[in-house]
């Protein structure tokens, strides 16, 4: 099985799950997991290790682990493509932003944070039909451990099954926005746009239906540390356009 193969696989397994932030009316939410499927989450589909993968040496920071008294099981690297894996980078094109500078790279599926002398640290991310929605550079201007979700009203309109969550969903791995979330405004406006994690791993590397930015909850705890509030981030788009489901 090829990895595009199994990306597929994975993706379509994706809709299992609930999807990122909030953001409008062109936000796709499913509906909520059960238990039973939140207990298998981090097995996902089934998928073969990438021919070639460094897997072995791959579980850096992707364990399992307790954070603030949930229990997150480890992620299997090895079904991940090994480049969107967590890990510290060479990036020229860094040296035009300061040290600490968050940039968004939707097209190639790289979050990266610019470090000192042409460094940076690079994550994978999944990208959704709200992450095609904004472009620009912001500021992180809340961050979250394990935040609550709260649907739009018009979203609730349109999915019913979302009620009893107007006031919000709790957080936990049903929450959409996973174990951290970053919030980001500009000119002193929220953008709707934030930066959450997911426990959904497969769907790394790919436009999911919906959402905004995610990172796998272990890289968006890693990031939340390494990024302090008023960060600049800056969120570059190509022409890709998501497919309409």
């Amino acid at each position: 099985m090829t990895f595009k193969t199994t990306l597929a696989i994975c993706a379509a397994a994706a809709s299992l799950f609930l999807a990122g932030c909030a953001n409008g009316p062109q936000r796709v939410t499913m509906k909520p997991t059960s238990d039973a499927q939140i207990a298998t989450a981090y097995t996902g589909p089934s998928a073969l290790p990438n021919e070639g993968s460094v897997a072995a040496t791959a579980n850096f920071g992707y364990s399992a682990t307790v954070d603030d008294g949930y229990d997150l099981p480890a992620i299997p690297t090895e079904k991940i493509d090994p480049q969107y894996l967590r890990q510290r980078v060479s990036y020229p094109e860094g040296a035009a932003y300061e040290p600490g500078t968050v940039i968004v790279d939707t097209p190639n599926r790289f979050l990266y944070v610019v470090e000192a002398d042409g460094m940076a640290m690079r994550y994978g991310i999944g990208v959704g039909r709200s992450g095609f929605s904004w472009k620009g550079e912001a500021y992180i201007n809340d961050k979250q451990h394990w935040p609550k979700w709260f649907p739009p009203a018009e979203m609730i309109d349109r999915k019913p099954e979302l009620e009893p969550y107007r006031d919000g969903m709790e957080p936990g791995l049903r929450n959409p926005l996973g174990a951290r979330a970053l919030y980001l405004w500009q000119n002193g406006k929220d953008t709707l746009f934030r930066l959450h994690g997911t426990p959904e791993w497969w769907t790394i590397g790919t436009a999911a239906s919906s959402g905004c930015i995610r990172l796998m909850n272990q890289d968006i705890i890693d990031l939340y540390e390494r990024v302090p509030m008023n960060a600049r981030v800056v969120v570059k788009q190509g022409n890709e356009l998501l497919a309409q489901r």
